[in-house]
């Protein structure tokens, strides 16, 4: 018998019972990038394609012996958050990423569904700009997130640049901010590195509606690839090609916002 070593990371999100985003699509991301996941559940949501229907945030107790659990047992290499729920949930995980010392940590700054459904506060929204984002080694906004976190509309690329200085200034190394929910036949997103090195990552918009759980997926293939020990630049780079592979190669579920093929980069075992 030969026993094999990987290594082990965690992500800290909500669950999709529709499977396409949330910490399953962080679990199913993953395991296609060859690590193992463990994972703290924040929150319950019952939720397909179509919308979310209803959202049950986790006890704060629980998420506090989740955390002591994974800790007291797993040697996590990189972790990631996602959609948080609320205020109170956000300071709960704040503090637990303190106690544990987790890093790196990637930041999903999880605000909206696909379908529209807004899944955080005002308040929340502020204890990440103010507890959160300082905490993160990358965090992965998209347009609308973005735009929520800096308080200024983004259009132009010099908006990016500005937009992406500012989410620095609150304390993020690293900074992406995703294009997808721009227009024209390309989709660009910007990163700024903590160096301030900065470059532009595009590639061809697809015309399909399943691109479901495009964050999630995003985050969870750089923390995979930060955990087998790439470079920043580098694990950026692996997800945005992940991403767009399994958006290109794309599966036929649900009837509404559909996911995305997860397991569109099988074959490419040398690029994971």
């Amino acid at each position: 018998m030969v026993e094999q070593q990987y290594p082990e990371v965690l992500t800290i999100a909500g669950s999709d019972s529709g499977g396409g985003a949330g910490i399953q699509a962080d679990i199913k991301t993953m395991q296609a990038c060859h690590v193992y996941s463990s994972s703290i559940l924040v929150a319950i949501t019952a939720q397909n394609t179509l919308d979310v229907q209803a959202v049950l945030p986790m006890p704060i107790k629980m998420i506090d012996a989740q955390f002591a659990s994974i800790y007291a047992d797993f040697d996590i290499k990189a972790a990631k958050t996602g959609m948080l729920a609320d205020s109170q949930h956000v300071r709960c995980v704040v503090k637990n990423i303190k106690q544990y010392h987790i890093t790196p940590l990637i930041v999903d700054p999880v605000m909206v569904a696909k379908g529209g459904t807004r899944l955080l506060t005002q308040e929340a929204i502020e204890t990440i700009i103010q507890d959160l984002i300082p905490l993160a080694d990358i965090v992965t906004p998209n347009l609308p997130e973005a735009e929520a976190i800096t308080n200024m509309q983004i259009i132009s690329k010099a908006d990016f640049k500005t937009a992406a200085k500012k989410i620095s200034a609150m304390g993020a190394k690293n900074v992406i901010i995703k294009g997808g929910h721009g227009q024209g036949k390309t989709v660009s997103d910007y990163v700024l590195l903590a160096d301030g090195h900065d470059f532009w990552l595009s590639g061809d918009r697809y015309d399909t509606k399943r691109k479901h759980g495009t964050g999630d997926t995003l985050s969870s293939a750089i923390t995979s690839a930060l955990a087998k020990g790439y470079s920043i630049e580098k694990a950026i780079r692996f997800g945005k090609k992940f991403v767009d592979m399994a958006i290109k190669k794309g599966i036929v579920v649900g009837h509404g916002h559909g996911p995305l093929n997860h397991w569109a980069m099988q074959g490419d075992h040398d690029e994971i």
